[in-house]
Formats: C-alpha cells, sequence, structure tokens
C-alpha cells in the first residue's frame, strides 16, 4: 500500500482559520515582535488556541507560513499590476508594495536569522518568488523603453531593501519618497 504524501486540501472553514490566523499573526508580530503570545494571536484571529496550534504546531511554523504568505501575496500582486497599468506605472506600484512586504519581514527578523533550521530554505523561496515577480515588471518596462536596462531583479530587490530601511526619527514616507526617486533614477535617459 502506497501512502499518498501530498497535502491535504483544508475545508473552507480550515482556510479561513488559517487565513485569520497568518494575518492575525502578521499584526501580533509588527507590535509584539514573533515572541507574541499565542493567545492574543489567537483572539486576534477570533479562534482558540488550540486552532493555531492545530495548524501550526511549533512558532517557527507559523513565522515561515507568515513570512512565505507575505512573499506569495508580494509575488502575486505583479501580474495583477501588469494587468492594471503602464509597465513604469505597474514597476513603482509593485515596489511600493515590496516595501510593505518588507516592513513585515522586519518585524519576523530575529527569527529568521536565530539559526533555526527551520528558516534555512526561506532564502531561496523569496527569491524564487520575488525575483521573477519583479524580472517580468522590469521587462515588460525595459521594453516599452520607460527604463533603463540596468539592473538585474535580485539587484533591485536588495537596493530597495536598502533604501526603504527606516533613518531612526525619518517621516513615515522616507521608504516611499527612496524608491519614487530610484524609479526616476531607472528612468532617466531611457528614451
Amino acid at each position: 500500500m502506497t501512502q499518498n504524501t501530498a497535502p491535504r486540501a483544508l475545508r473552507a472553514d480550515a482556510r479561513r482559520n488559517v487565513d485569520a490566523l497568518l494575518d492575525a499573526a502578521k499584526a501580533a508580530f509588527a507590535s509584539s515582535g514573533v515572541d507574541a503570545p499565542a493567545k492574543e494571536i489567537a483572539d486576534l484571529a477570533g479562534v482558540g488556541v488550540g486552532t493555531l496550534y492545530r495548524h501550526f504546531p511549533k512558532r517557527s511554523d507559523l513565522v515561515k507560513a507568515v513570512f512565505q504568505h507575505e512573499v506569495d501575496a508580494c509575488a502575486d500582486a505583479a501580474p495583477v499590476l501588469a494587468a492594471q497599468h503602464e509597465p513604469v506605472v505597474a514597476l513603482e506600484k509593485w515596489l511600493h508594495r515590496y516595501t510593505e512586504f518588507l516592513a513585515t519581514k522586519r518585524g519576523l527578523a530575529s527569527a529568521l536569522h536565530s539559526g533555526d533550521s527551520a528558516f534555512d530554505a526561506l532564502p531561496g523561496y523569496f527569491l524564487g518568488r520575488l525575483g521573477p515577480a519583479l524580472g517580468s515588471l522590469l521587462d515588460a518596462a525595459v521594453a516599452a523603453g520607460e527604463i533603463r536596462d540596468v539592473a538585474s531583479p535580485k539587484d533591485l530587490l536588495y537596493a530597495v531593501s536598502k533604501l526603504s530601511l527606516p533613518m531612526g526619527d525619518e517621516e513615515p514616507d522616507h521608504g516611499r519618497r527612496m524608491i519614487d526617486l530610484l524609479v526616476d533614477g531607472l528612468q532617466h535617459r531611457a528614451r
């Protein structure tokens, strides 16, 4: 008898619980850090603590799931933006969306860099999902003659992460202004 190793699809109510837990954990991690109490996360999600542990038995499972959920949401925004906007506008909007993801990631940073082997595959997941998403937007903007072909997706992912770092008591729109400046620079002499 062969055992099926593919994960079972979740029932609709279980999927809603997982989504609520991921959103609640993201919010709790942003305000209280990754060590936010399980009860706080479960209460924010509107579920019991048992439901939290049924879906995420270890804290690292929850941290990893929040990270992957946010990476997926950011990557999935690229084709939507590309369909709705001119290439350079889609690129700029996606880069702003990426800075929002980075703000979430900073809340997870202590756990992600803890040395826990549960997180070893996350850098590859990050680049594997976000690199192609950004690459498609870059390619479209270059093909339209709206930006210069001067940076790889990986270059821009890392540049934006550095540009959007909070600078002490900077105003809240510091990251947005830095991204606008970067996009202006990519457009310079493009045509």
